[in-house]
């Protein structure tokens, strides 16, 4: 597809993490004592969860706190509008899984390289802007992760760009109840937690952004519930193992406040691809509420056992 500003490359950017990144990562979305692999470095299989590349193309090599809107001025795309990186919020996001991270990245050289897919304007609401992301040993030039994303530019359209393709769909299944459901409880630190990891846009930590861009306020981290949600799915239905999801993708649909209580309900599709991996279809609510999560789909090796919690 061509387009304004498609195929455009971002510079590559090195990446770094710690031991300690994974614990805090592990931690900060939900991880629990029964699952020490993810959060003791000395347990005989520690292992960094499988998601945690989503957050390296923020925290890059800083072990500080940075300047978010800075950073996402750094590059501009070319034969696009310069857009307002303080009214931006995630539109979509897939993750595809392809070697295990090793738990440090001490010793190595990683990079985050990143292009362009599209640029689309969609009027008033605003723009949405298709990247991918891989994840890469620069020496030797293995992909780690794949991780196609979009996100949308508030109320910063209607520059005469391109309105882009429809998006491919995956509804859960309407005609049966779901296979397992389960709860994840936000609370009002769960940002200010969850922003440790390198995601420090002021939108998810005061309530000045949010007010401004029309949500009451501040908001969850839409890729914490992305996260989150992640890991209940691993959980439920794979035991905790990390080699046991192939691919993870949801819409961000509508937002979370701080405090509200997640409903994920989950259907396995019966269907198997390559190597016994199932295709799971997701939906998460607010309880009481709208869809924040849509579009839910997995590949997991599954549990025969797996069954509601609730």
């Amino acid at each position: 597809m061509s387009g304004p500003g498609v195929g455009f490359e971002y510079p590559p950017a090195e990446v770094s993490w710690l031991k300690r990144d994974v614990l805090l990562f592990a931690n900060s979305i939900g991880c629990t004592a029964d699952e020490l692999h993810f959060l003791y470095e000395l347990h005989p299989n520690f292992a960094v969860f499988p998601t945690y590349p989503v957050v390296l193309p923020f925290k890059l090599n800083s072990q500080e706190v940075i300047d978010f809107y800075a950073s996402q001025k750094a590059t501009a795309i070319p034969g696009v509008p310069t857009f307002d990186p303080a009214r931006v919020v995630d539109g979509q996001r897939l993750i595809k899984f392809l070697k295990p991270l090793p738990t440090t990245s001490a010793g190595r050289k990683f990079e985050v390289r990143t292009k362009v897919l599209g640029v689309y304007d969609k009027g008033r609401p605003g723009t949405v802007v298709e990247l991918q992301t891989d994840l890469v040993d620069a020496a030797t030039g293995e992909v780690y992760t794949r991780a196609i994303g979009s996100t949308f530019y508030v109320a910063q359209g209607n520059w005469g760009g391109p309105k882009g393709p429809a998006t491919v769909n995956f509804p859960p299944p309407r005609d049966r109840a779901p296979d397992v459901v389960f709860e994840d409880q936000t609370t009002r630190e769960t940002s200010l937690l969850y922003r440790l990891n390198g995601d420090y846009n002021p939108l998810h930590a005061t309530p000045e952004p949010g007010r401004r861009m029309g949500f009451g306020g501040d908001i969850v981290h839409g890729l914490y519930s992305f996260n989150s949600t992640a890991h209940l799915l691993l959980k439920h239905l794979a035991a905790s193992d990390p080699t046991r999801i192939r691919e993870y993708q949801a819409r961000f649909a509508s937002p979370v406040r701080p405090g509200d209580k997640l409903v994920t309900s989950v259907w396995r599709t019966g269907e198997f691809k390559e190597d016994g991996f199932e295709e799971i279809r997701f939906e998460t609510k607010v309880e009481g509420g709208k869809v924040c999560l849509s579009n839910g789909r997995a590949l997991i090796k599954t549990d025969a056992s797996a069954k509601s919690k609730l």
